[in-house]
């Protein structure tokens, strides 16, 4: 039997590997092939899910609470600048959200766990997902099967911004929904000298950025928060020429997934009026991404217990504004089953690197603490002795 000591040293060194080898959304068959290894090295059963997810379960016979443990796999299309010595060796891709972190933390309580298999009160299934950066790979996980037999799950997310020893896991939303459009601005292009023959689409494409950012502070209540970005607009042409179209692409940020709804509606009706204003034609197109991480209160207290218990009585982050206006797809799972989320400190210095900054790593020190506490979350007694 390993110490508690040695099963995180193993972690890390997996998290390091794992950095090294970054894949993107879908492509992560290296990182599940290593998965599957470890989990073949611990004696822990596992199938194939969602083509590169992985399923584990521990104490499968086991008469209590089935719980799910979730894990992010894939990594971004950013070039790594942190001058780590476990810096990515896949030019232009990275773990710059940390989901190497999370890997290895789960792996890091499934030694344990597995370890202690006999003294676990209920079954335990490990989720190892795929595609979590846009490519909704928790809705293929549950699609295939991953919660079958599941009474809760839970999850959780490293935070930057947030002061290492401190979290937050309300209830309700924690995270919101995202989503974003495409606008087709189509007029009738010409020469620059003679803009009355025409029908610019540039022109309409400026003045629907404008609009748009009424529908925050005129048409929602000042109590939902929301945010409406346009990202960018492209409209190709010589310095003498109005081109024929224009194309202008955002996104939307929503406290609920209703109230995104709200705001795509909003998007078209300003975009569509806007555009005839000015003589074009607009097209919107609208590309939901995830819903709103909403967690379940029951399960949330049980997270924040756990938190109390791991980071001490002190643990609520009292500076950080909830919801976290980013997104996650384990709305997926808190849709499908009860089960809580957490945003766990990772530094919370005002120089921190945010997620998905090529100069951001994920910090270490977090493996213990969150393997301690997906412990206490399935009921294991040796959590209280995991020091």
């Amino acid at each position: 039997m390993k110490t508690w000591n040695r099963v995180i040293d193993n972690a890390t060194a997996l998290r390091h590997r794992l950095h090294q080898q970054p894949e993107l959304t879908w492509q992560e068959h290296r990182t599940a092939a290593v998965i599957r290894e470890q989990l073949d090295g611990l004696g822990i059963a596992w199938r194939a899910c969602a083509e590169t997810g992985t399923v584990a379960t521990l104490a499968a016979q086991s008469a209590g609470r089935h719980v799910a443990l979730r894990a992010d796999i894939d990594a971004l299309p950013i070039h790594e600048c942190s001058g780590k010595a476990w810096s990515s060796q896949v030019s232009g891709v990275m773990h710059a959200c940390g989901h190497d972190g999370h890997t290895a933390t789960l792996m890091a309580a499934a030694e344990w766990l597995k370890q202690h298999e006999a003294s676990l009160p209920g079954p335990v299934t490990l989720l190892f997902q795929p595609a979590e950066e846009g490519g909704h790979g928790a809705k293929r996980m549950i699609a295939d099967g991953a919660l079958e037999g599941v009474d809760v799950v839970f999850g959780w997310h490293n935070w930057p911004a947030i002061a290492t020893g401190k979290a937050v896991c309300p209830d309700g939303t924690v995270m919101c929904a995202n989503g974003s459009f495409v606008i087709h601005l189509q007029g009738a292009g010409g020469h620059a000298s003679q803009p009355e023959t025409c029908r610019d689409p540039v022109l309409a494409g400026a003045a629907i950025t404008q609009a748009l950012q009424q529908i925050v502070s005129r048409r929602l209540a000042p109590q939902e928060a929301a945010v409406v970005s346009v990202a960018s607009i492209v409209a190709e042409a010589a310095d003498t020429v109005i081109p024929d179209s224009a194309e202008v692409r955002g996104s939307i940020r929503a406290t609920t997934t209703t109230s995104r709804g709200q705001v795509e509606t909003l998007i078209s009706e300003i975009a569509t009026a806007t555009a005839t204003a000015y003589g074009v034609s607009a097209q919107v197109k609208h590309l939901p991404r995830y819903g709103a991480t909403v967690n379940h209160p029951a399960p949330a207290a049980e997270m924040r217990k756990a938190l109390a218990a791991e980071l001490g009585l002190d643990w609520r982050s009292s500076t950080t504004a909830i919801p976290i206006m980013a997104s996650e797809d384990f709305s997926y799972y808190l849709e499908a089953r009860p089960g809580a989320f957490a945003l766990i400190g990772a530094d919370g210095s005002p120089e921190a690197p945010s997620c998905h900054s090529p100069r951001y790593d994920f910090n270490d020190a977090l493996i213990p603490i969150v393997a301690r506490l997906y412990c206490r979350l399935v009921g294991l007694p040796f959590a209280q002795t995991a020091a």
